[in-house]
């Protein structure tokens, strides 16, 4: 005969005020584990001690946001600053990224070992992020100025401990949430949603916004001050669930990095003028932070002896001591060689240079300068020694700027051009490595009037030795048959042409009328023999689908850094 069932036990009132324990739930009333009876709705105002009310999972929530919007602009800056040091965009993108992201695994492990309050661990832990990330781009800066071979090293260790900071902090979130019942359904959703969404927000704000209003460098500070805005909130926010005494040593920390990351984001232009003259081993007198890249221009020696030097993203773009030598290199061989000069096409060049030579001839008629970034064709109008060194081409009526890409003008448009001059930056990412490929060079011949000649600078066959010949074999591909041709320039060093056309060109031929003060015939002739060391070698042709050039431009540099 079954045994009568036992009546059940009233449910006790709420005494114990701990905060609940998840993991090991407390024991029924018979002394075995288990069901927690539910506790009873109550409104914000009478929630039990240890949980937590709405605004402090709002302040919360808004945290993760931030954190997460901050995380990301430190993978941004250090993406950009190393692509902007050292070139390969790709790869300084992809390190960055791949350590953030094993850095962040490994801090979510090592969430797991973290004890005592998590609200006084999260608060420490933004604290170390701001820290960190606030000053890591002057940090790389002055590593690469001051200790170039330890870069990548400093670079990795910015990396991992942003990243195992970051990877501390989700995990720390979510166990401060976790002791307001009401929200553990939702914890990890609610996280993970905000997170997504600073992501958002950092990663169109970084681009259109923080780059090129800030720079690199004070955008840093800034972000790590944003970091302790957060400190500030959460202190505020939960200043009776923090001891005191945690309490005050974080206001204090927090207070001193303030002055310290504020003060930096005030001297940001100062740093980078600082670090920028050291790398230069000049004075800069202009610094400016485009969209696209960064321009710097340095004013070197006295009275007539002066050397104006243009750097883009730190690549020298000429010096006003030497520059007559490449631009009458690149310009004045195709203009002699073409059949008719009336309309002539330069891709980038916005420094004027290259159209300054062009104007000398008779029967030109129209310039269109194509140059992506208008800060370079508004700093060679506008800058004292620059317009002086281009003597104002930019402004003759007959000069048409066009700010956009090189390959889809060449691409989209349908006008043909008797010369087209290729002044473009040496194909140090992707992005530039496709100006140097053979479907563009394809378009550029269909481009071409009838007889029209096309010259490239092509990088320098010394000290790129692969790079210069694969260009010359992507042109021989795209049949614009070339004739490769190199000169000395002091501030660049032995630096190579190639002059194509639509048929084979007789450059002995070559007859200069304009006044030059470099080129002559019998020095172009000298041009096209090269010496043993830097004569042709096998190279493969540059396509979109594989660009080798980048590769071995990025071998053939590397030996001399």
């Amino acid at each position: 005969m079954r045994s009568p069932r036992r009546p059940r036990d009233p449910v006790p009132p709420v005494t114990d005020t701990r905060p609940l324990d998840l993991a090991h739930p407390p024991p029924s009333g018979d002394g075995h584990q288990g069901d927690v009876p539910a506790p009873p709705v109550l409104a914000d105002g009478d929630r039990q001690p240890g949980e937590l009310s709405d605004g402090q999972v709002r302040v919360l929530l808004a945290s993760v946001l931030v954190v997460a919007a901050c995380g990301l602009l430190y993978e941004l800056i250090v993406g950009t600053l190393s692509s902007y040091l050292l070139g390969n965009s790709t790869l300084h993108f992809s390190l960055t990224i791949a350590g953030f992201m094993s850095a962040m695994g490994l801090g979510s492990l090592l969430s797991r070992r973290i004890h005592g309050d998590p609200l006084a661990w999260f608060v420490g832990v933004e604290l170390a992020v701001g820290a960190v990330g606030g000053g890591g781009a002057a940090l790389l800066y002055a590593a690469y100025t001051y200790t170039p071979p330890v870069y990548h090293a400093a670079m990795a260790a910015v990396v991992l401990a942003i990243g195992i900071l970051i990877g501390l902090e989700i995990p720390l979130v979510a166990r401060i949430l976790d002791r307001a019942g009401r929200h553990r359904r939702d914890t990890v959703a609610n996280v993970l949603a905000v997170d997504y969404v600073g992501a958002l927000v950092a990663g169109l704000a970084f681009p259109f916004l923080l780059l090129p209003t800030l720079g690199v460098l004070r955008t840093s500070f800034v972000t790590g001050a944003v970091n302790l805005a957060v400190v500030a909130a959460c202190l505020w926010a939960f200043r009776r669930e923090i001891r005191r005494r945690a309490r005050r040593g974080l206001s204090a920390t927090a207070a001193a990095l303030a002055v310290v990351l504020v003060g930096g984001a005030g001297g940001a232009a100062w740093l980078a003028s600082t670090f920028e003259a050291k790398l230069y081993r000049a004075p800069v007198v202009y610094a400016e932070q485009s969209p696209y890249q960064r321009l710097v221009v340095t004013r070197s020696g006295r009275g007539g002896d002066t050397d104006t030097r243009l750097f883009l993203n730190g690549a020298l773009q000429f010096s006003t001591r030497d520059e007559h030598r490449y631009h009458e290199m690149l310009v004045h061989p195709a203009m002699a060689l073409a059949p008719s000069r009336a309309t002539v096409l330069v891709l980038g060049g916005g420094d004027g240079m290259a159209v300054r030579e062009v104007l000398k001839w008779p029967g030109v008629r129209s310039v269109t300068l194509v140059d992506l970034d208008p800060a370079v064709t508004r700093l060679a109008q506008t800058h004292p020694a620059l317009v002086q060194a281009n003597r104002q081409s930019l402004a003759d009526p007959r000069v048409t700027l066009r700010h956009e890409d090189a390959y889809r003008f060449i691409e989209s448009g349908t006008d043909l051009f008797d010369v087209i001059l290729v002044d473009l930056p040496d194909p140090n990412h992707e992005s530039l490595s496709k100006l140097y490929s053979r479907p563009f060079y394809e378009l550029l011949r269909a481009r071409l009037a009838a007889g029209g000649t096309v010259a490239a600078q092509s990088t320098s066959p010394y000290f790129a030795r692969e790079a210069f010949w694969s260009i010359v074999a992507t042109a021989e591909a795209a049949d614009l048959h070339p004739v490769p041709y190199h000169v000395w320039v002091p501030s660049f060093g032995d630096w190579g042409f190639f002059l194509g056309s639509t048929h084979a060109v007789r450059p002995e031929r070559l007859a200069v009328p304009v006044e030059t003060r470099f080129l002559t015939p019998d020095q172009f002739r000298t041009a096209q023999l090269f010496d043993a060391d830097v004569s042709r070698v096998p190279a493969e042709v540059n396509t979109l689908d594989d660009p080798v050039l980048l590769r071995y431009y990025e071998h053939g540099w590397a030996r001399w850094q």
